[in-house]
């Protein structure tokens, strides 16, 4: 990947003031992104704004740009109507994904309760009314994201169950899974895709923005911590590649991350050596819907928990990191 050399596009500085709860905000990271197909705003990109306050409280802000690059940020909060309803108290909403899939852009949230990390599921026709549709995850659960389209007469998604825990700190995951539904609110789980490997960049694991469809098989970009440091944990980014009819099939993995922290902007922050990708848009896509080798794809990613930066690839380039071999 290629970093904008501008980065990173947004910033706290960025965010207006949206009073009662926003004001002189201490970071900005962690955004959904989706190229708009609504007839609204068709061919702009949105972003979905993870906004964390002073008092370390979290809100949802929508952006958008024209060229990808130099966002407006609305200032306003994303409200979901509905959630309301949710039993349990939820204190944070954070880390939308975002999946256009038949005239509705999706949006899978994950929200910290009260003993428990779970998935939900939100949906908008034109980001400007927000609905909640349920909580679509019982365990402790995070990193959700949906596939584009059915498969095999099934919606799938790939998530991050809990189950492992960093040395001191909160419940984490060392592995990737691919669950099932029928409606997108009750899921099942299907089976393990990738674990983590341990010793090595990617030891602990989980799904970054939505797959992506191509012609060589569902490309999806992942982050991976490197916990065995003792006094940090690096966050980086890679990329495997699922097969097109068979998910559950791995047919490629990268051995080298294909982004890790070296800016300052991605070392210092209120979560150092952090790079954390959220977003994804690809330029060239097809008239069946699959990304062209070449043309370009926009990673939107969160830098040490503090800032949004950009990085840029191609299909063809990611689908060669995947041809790399396994770590022996």
């Amino acid at each position: 990947m290629k970093r904008y050399p501008k980065n990173p596009i947004l910033t706290r500085a960025d965010i207006p003031d949206i009073p009662p709860l926003l004001f002189d905000v201490s970071s900005v990271f962690n955004p959904g992104a989706v190229l708009r197909r609504d007839s609204a705003a068709a061919g702009e990109i949105s972003l979905l704004l993870r906004v964390q306050t002073r008092s370390r409280e979290t809100a949802i802000v929508p952006a958008h740009s024209a060229d990808g690059v130099h966002f407006r940020v609305e200032p306003k909060i994303v409200r979901f109507a509905g959630i309301e309803k949710v039993k349990g108290r939820i204190h944070h909403i954070y880390d939308p994904r975002i999946t256009w899939i038949d005239g509705v852009y999706y949006i899978m949230l994950a929200m910290d309760m009260d003993d428990t990390c779970r998935l939900g599921l939100a949906k908008t026709i034109d980001f400007e009314t927000f609905e909640f549709c349920g909580v679509v995850s019982g365990d402790d659960n995070r990193n959700g994201v949906l596939f584009p389209e059915k498969v095999n007469g099934f919606w799938l998604r790939l998530d991050r169950p809990n189950k492992a825990r960093h040395a001191g700190g909160p419940a984490s995951g060392s592995a990737i899974w691919l669950s099932a539904s029928n409606d997108l609110l009750h899921w099942e789980p299907v089976e393990p895709l990738i674990d983590g490997r341990f010793h090595y960049w990617d030891e602990f694991i989980g799904a970054g923005p939505p797959p992506l469809k191509t012609r060589k098989g569902w490309l999806q970009i992942y982050h991976g911590v490197a916990g065995h440091f003792g006094s940090a944990s690096v966050y980086q980014a890679g990329v495997f590649l699922l097969d097109l009819k068979d998910p559950t099939k791995v047919l490629g993995r990268c051995r080298y991350n294909i982004l890790e922290p070296r800016e300052n902007y991605e070392l210092v922050g209120q979560v150092p050596n952090v790079v954390f990708p959220s977003g994804l848009v690809a330029s060239n896509v097809d008239e069946e819907g699959f990304a062209r080798d070449v043309g370009e794809i926009k990673i939107y990613y969160g830098a040490a928990d503090s800032f949004v930066g950009l990085a840029k690839t191609t299909v063809g380039e990611l689908i060669q990191a995947c041809t790399e071999g396994p770590i022996p």
